[in-house]
């Protein structure tokens, strides 16, 4: 428990520190007055001010979840103490739209290294569909496929990675699903198979009976294109889960909050430091994303402003988009509770 612990500490940490470093260093950048830099939530653990002009406090908090950058200019009430022109309101707009942009930049850059570092070191398994194993008595070995056989489309819809697969599956569980398959002799043909029903720690799964190809390679080239395809591929995971959010075909209810990362980063570190990297990259390519959501508190809510600043040439009124990213915050304080709360059921049913 305590190493699963550290674990979850860790890949939180790093991938708060990583999207708060970009904020940080943009602000940096432009010559804004960065007052704190801060990993965690909460009482202040531990802090150091900068030697070389005493300027940015750098802070870690007692929760280690979330963090922030507070730079000078982006409250309601200003500081006098701070010359006009370090004051984040005071710089152009694109300074100010690389500051906001740079979190969930740095997020998606730091995934795409972590997906080639796994490639490079542990080798890179081809995300194409094609099928691995085949289990004897389950409909894909019923209906004839066998090993090495390319699934082209499913339900009609041209998949490139199994990620695409997995997800009209799971979208349709228990359905007959149509299968375009290429063979291993180039032949493509087409099936129509229902999964089979099996009861798993007191749960009905529907299975098919197969399996990922796991055929590794290594290089430089090899893990290059395998964090491409990860990195399109959960990228477009990301917009189909948000756009069946909107549309209801997925439940709020199915969301993780912490208690649920607890547990895939407990589960994911048992399966090995390969497990445990992808996961990183996953999660960072989630915060980075969500990030950038034109909802007020995220860093895409205070993009949007600043983009409706720019076409009506004139600042929104600082009062008002405050309320606003206060009332959004609160929201998501809400939205958190109510995630962790199904978390912690999930936990103990």
């Amino acid at each position: 428990m305590i190493l699963s612990i550290i674990c979850f500490i860790l890949v939180l940490g790093v991938t708060v520190l990583v999207h708060e470093f970009g904020h940080f260093l943009f602000a940096k950048l432009s010559n804004t007055y960065v007052y704190e830099f801060s990993i965690g939530m909460g009482k202040k653990l531990w802090s150091i001010k900068s030697k070389k002009n005493k300027e940015t406090e750098y802070c870690l908090r007692l929760i280690p979840i979330g963090g922030y950058v507070r730079l000078a200019g982006e409250e309601v009430e200003d500081d006098d103490k701070i010359p006009k022109d370090r004051k984040l309101w005071s710089k152009t707009f694109w300074q100010r739209f690389l500051i906001m942009f740079a979190g969930a930049g740095f997020n998606f850059i730091f995934a795409f290294v972590v997906l080639f570092g796994v490639g490079l070191i542990f080798g890179s398994v081809s995300t194409s569909p094609v099928i691995g194993e085949v289990v004897a008595d389950y409909p894909i070995a019923e209906a004839g496929i066998t090993t090495g056989s390319k699934i082209l489309k499913v339900n009609g819809t041209t998949v490139k990675n199994w990620d695409s697969v997995f997800w009209i599956l799971e979208q349709e569980k228990g359905e007959g699903i149509t299968f375009e398959i290429k063979d291993t002799t180039g032949e493509v043909k087409s099936y129509t198979i229902i999964p089979k029903e099996v009861e798993e720690n007191g749960e009905v799964v529907y299975k098919f009976g197969m399996s990922v190809q796991k055929t590794k390679q290594y290089g430089i080239v090899a893990s290059w294109n395998y964090a491409c395809s990860k990195m399109e591929s959960l990228f477009t995971t990301m917009f189909k889960v948000f756009g069946s959010l909107f549309t209801g075909s997925i439940s709020v209810s199915e969301l993780s909050g912490p208690v649920g990362i607890y547990s895939i980063v407990d589960e994911q570190a048992k399966q090995g430091i390969d497990s445990l990297l992808y996961l990183v990259a996953f999660l960072s390519i989630n915060v980075g994303f969500i990030n950038l959501l034109p909802f007020p508190a995220f860093d895409g809510g205070r993009i949007l402003f600043l983009i409706i600043e720019k076409i009506k040439g004139s600042p929104v009124n600082p009062k008002v988009e405050n309320t606003i990213h206060n009332i959004g915050f609160c929201l998501l304080i809400i939205l958190m509770l109510y995630v962790t709360f199904n978390d912690v059921l999930r936990l103990f049913s």
